[in-house]
């Protein structure tokens, strides 16, 4: 089982995100049958079977087992990942496009970034899980309280010089091209 699958096809977004549904992909992070599963969310075993088979057709769940019981064959199904992950190019192919936005201040070519990192490290991971391999990443994850506008500028300004030193440092035209992106935005309160 992934850690997090993200998802490409409207289809299949549109199959995890049908509340019935994303309950049974919640309840399969342990692997279950459709009868255990209609006795844990109160539903008919028929009425949970219809579902499944429906999330397996966008393979957000897979066969773990099948039990043998006299003469019928109980399949045991888990979903395939612990959590999901709405790619936008679900939504369409153009979907939160960074080139896109002239403003790169803006909060929404900061969204269109992160739209663009789920799409790229998405279809980069799957490649990797299906050769066997690993995707090479690197992720840096911090809070810094800013004191002042004045602050926050200057931060910026010297955290831009230092990435664009290290970059031409260790850039090479003929290495594996690498995205670096670096955002701040403010934390959001926590509500109740």
């Amino acid at each position: 089982m992934q850690d997090v699958e993200v998802i490409e096809d409207a289809h299949a977004a549109a199959a995890a995100l049908d509340p019935v549904r994303a309950r049974l992909l919640g309840e399969l992070a342990r692997p279950s049958s459709a009868a255990g599963l209609a006795a844990r969310v109160g539903i008919t075993r028929q009425k949970v079977n219809y579902h499944l088979r429906a999330l397996e057709a966008h393979g957000l769940v897979e066969l773990a087992e099948e039990r043998r019981h006299g003469g019928l064959t109980e399949r045991v199904l888990r979903a395939t990942a612990s959590s999901y992950v709405v790619s936008p190019a679900a939504v369409s192919a153009g979907a939160a496009d960074p080139d896109a936005s002239a403003d790169h201040l803006s909060a929404g070519y900061l969204v269109a970034l992160a739209g663009r990192v789920v799409r790229e490290v998405g279809a980069l991971a799957r490649r990797a899980g299906a050769s066997g391999g690993r995707l090479p990443t690197l992720t840096i994850d911090t809070r810094i309280g800013f004191r002042s506008a004045a602050d926050r500028a200057a931060f910026a300004d010297e955290l831009t010089a230092a990435v664009l030193d290290l970059a031409a440092r260790y850039h090479h035209d003929d290495g594996r091209p690498h995205r670096l992106v670096v955002a701040a935005h403010p934390v959001p309160e926590e509500t109740p």
